[in-house]
């Protein structure tokens, strides 16, 4: 199978590389995509260097799997042109999310929306996945009408430039690096994840709303988010407090999560285990403890969500999805 891989050298592009290793995706050709100042660089793959491809050369390659994490509007400008070819792309940008045409998908959740004409599959956002991974099993169970979401978000989801900001800022320096937020990111914590809308919310924010209302496939879900960026780099944290139509007991939320496929329950309390991003980091799982009723309203359940936003949050869901395309037989 010949794999392009579009973004192999940024943040993200390195951890499906890894990824796709891990895991032991079968690949025949691989191809590392990247934008022109990158073409030539040298990456590894599997304990081999390759050349960093243009655009042009991957798309006349004809690959049978693009796997995107460039952006947007490179996704937009190019993922048709890989599947006018034939190709199927993976695309990990916002760009595709919230097209009625295209799927948005967490395998384990509705991977079996998935057909042989899906020529162009939207990764969710990170935040979303981990937390619908959550939620979906539960919203079966007992029906979910109200979510009231904060995250606490790791600098590794704004890529590289924010990574060396905070290292920079970590040793000391005053000058000298580039800013990736407006503000000073170390000792501090960013209400503002994405750029703010017109309705004072962030882009982050809402794409917590619309992606999770379309990935439970239910649009009458009332969703309010905050999203704070924060200066860790193991994954991202969300606090989610849910009112369901039904009453619940706590123990069987417990056993649900626990049966569900992704998920670990970590919630006790009595000795101080909970989850948390350092333990999360480099990790495939999403993490969910601090299990309680909310005593303030009827039919109410507050958890605490971690995972690894560069790997379940993006590269690692990313590759479940192309491995449910090669177990069923969808791509070429």
């Amino acid at each position: 199978m010949k794999v392009a891989l579009v973004g192999a050298t940024g943040l993200v592009g390195q951890v499906m590389r890894d990824v796709l290793e891990e895991r032991n995706f079968p690949i025949s050709e691989f191809l590392p995509v990247a934008s022109a100042r990158s073409v030539g660089k040298i990456v590894q793959f599997k304990g081999k260097d390759y050349s960093v491809v243009s655009m042009e050369d991957a798309v006349a390659a004809c690959p049978d799997l693009a796997i995107f994490s460039a952006g947007g509007s490179v996704s937009k400008e190019w993922a048709p042109k890989f599947a006018e070819t034939g190709c199927t792309v993976v695309d990990n940008s916002s760009a595709w999310r919230m097209d009625p045409d295209k799927k948005l998908v967490v395998p384990e959740i509705n991977a079996h929306l998935l057909g042989e004409n899906d020529k162009i599959i939207a990764n969710p956002n990170c935040s979303t996945i981990q937390m619908v991974m959550a939620l979906a099993p539960l919203h079966k169970q007992y029906g979910i009408e109200r979510l009231v979401i904060s995250t606490y978000q790791s600098i590794t989801g704004t890529g590289a430039k924010a990574v060396k900001q905070y290292e920079s800022e970590k040793a000391g320096a005053e000058s000298g690096y580039a800013m990736a937020y407006p503000h000073r990111i170390l000792d501090n914590c960013l209400p503002h994840c994405d750029i703010f809308l017109d309705n004072g919310y962030t882009k982050e924010e809402m794409k917590l709303v619309h992606e999770t209302r379309k990935i439970l496939g239910d649009d009458s879900l009332r969703i309010t988010a905050t999203a704070v960026r924060i200066p860790v780099q193991g994954g991202h944290s969300e606090s989610v407090n849910i009112s369901f139509k039904n009453n619940f007991e706590t123990d069987d939320v417990r056993n649900i999560l626990n049966q569900t496929d992704g998920v670990v329950v970590e919630d006790d309390v009595d000795n101080f285990i909970y989850p948390m991003p350092a333990n999360a980091k480099d990790r495939d799982e999403v993490f969910v403890g601090r299990i309680r009723r909310d005593e303030s309203a009827d039919n109410s359940l507050n958890m605490w969500i971690v995972s690894d936003n560069l790997r379940k949050g993006a590269a690692t869901n990313a590759v479940q999805i192309a491995e449910y395309l090669v177990g069923k037989n969808l791509l070429g």
